[in-house]
């Protein structure tokens, strides 16, 4: 299992490690992967709090798109190094939901990145944003 939490703290956190898919030849993780790290643990935070996306898109017709990041790099993350990436303050409005997220390393807690999240909820036919149903909104309103 690739979660860890600390007593004392609320945030959920997913544990990642860097592979040589995810970095240049310098050994120094690409921009873009950030994202996917981030993704994952979003998506493992759901799954934590009985948010299944399979399940919310064939049973309820909804998908969740990313509608704004913003993401401060703060230093680098480099091959090998063991990621704990952290969701906390999430809130769910009637169609959006938004994630505040850090990135450190295990090793010794350098803070590598962070990243404010708003996810929309859209029809899964149509992509056009719609209102959450009842039970998503009642998972995230149980953790905020």
């Amino acid at each position: 299992m690739n979660v860890v939490s600390e007593p004392n703290d609320p945030a959920f956190v997913w544990l990642v490690r860097v592979y040589w898919e995810d970095t240049d030849a310098g050994g120094v993780v690409y921009h873009s992967r950030y994202l996917n790290f981030f993704e994952r643990a979003r998506t493992e935070w759901l799954r934590a709090h009985g948010i299944d996306q399979t399940r919310l898109a064939q049973r309820d017709g909804r998908v969740f798109a990313i509608r704004h990041m913003n993401i401060d790099w703060l230093q680098a993350a480099r091959l090998d190094d063991e990621l704990q990436i952290s969701v906390f303050d999430v809130s769910a409005g009637g169609s959006r939901l938004r994630f505040s997220q850090r990135m450190s390393r295990a090793g010794d807690g350098a803070l590598i990145a962070t990243a404010e999240v708003t996810a929309a909820c859209l029809d899964a036919a149509t992509f056009k944003p719609v209102r959450m149903p009842d039970w998503v909104r009642s998972e995230i309103k149980h953790v905020e």
